[in-house]
């Protein structure tokens, strides 16, 4: 079962405080604790051939400037914003130098392991095509509200928009899923 989301941002305040006093041990705690959902979340915005790399260069990207982490958010929200900036960085460099990004179905990742023993083939496959009917930014939010269970705010900013218009791109992706799913 899932941590406690007061409970998690509590562990995750202590380690932030134990590697800001040297522990490095405290850094690797941290890997361990939010590495995976980083993962799910690069892959499901379409970015599965580099995700290691780009949850790697995340938890860089935050272990250097982890001065500036004010606790304003929780540490997992600061680290998908961090993500998903690097996926924007990495796409508009991309465009640059002229090679083109296509977001395909094969592309899209979806973890539905807890379903896989209740839901049959059909039904998995017919989600992994509704997840790419919606847009890239209904996917993302789609993403860390029910993958990994982000409050509208927090979504809100690692999408970098208003909890509002986090609510409307839910709720967008969760219709086109609905139609989707039962057609």
């Amino acid at each position: 079962m899932a941590e406690p989301v007061q409970e998690r941002d509590d562990a995750d305040a202590e380690l932030v405080a134990r590697w800001k006093a040297g522990d490095e041990r405290a850094a690797t705690a941290l890997v361990e604790r939010h590495a995976s959902a980083l993962a799910r979340f690069v892959a499901s915005i379409g970015r599965r051939e580099d995700v290691d790399e780009l949850v790697q260069d995340t938890f860089v990207r935050a272990f250097q400037s982890i001065d500036s982490f004010r606790g304003e958010s929780s540490l997992r929200t600061w680290l998908f914003t961090i993500a998903r900036r690097l996926v924007l960085d990495r796409r508009r460099a991309e465009r640059r130098r002229g090679e083109h990004v296509e977001v395909t179905e094969g592309d899209v990742a979806t973890e539905f392991d807890a379903l896989d023993g209740v839901v049959a083939d059909e039904t998995a496959e017919r989600v992994r095509a509704g997840l790419d009917r919606l847009t890239p930014t209904q996917r993302e939010v789609f993403t860390l509200r029910v993958g990994e269970g982000l409050s509208y705010r927090d979504i809100a900013e690692v999408v970098g928009t208003t909890e509002g218009a986090a609510r409307v791109h839910y709720h967008n992706a969760l219709r086109v899923m609905k139609e989707w799913v039962s057609t």
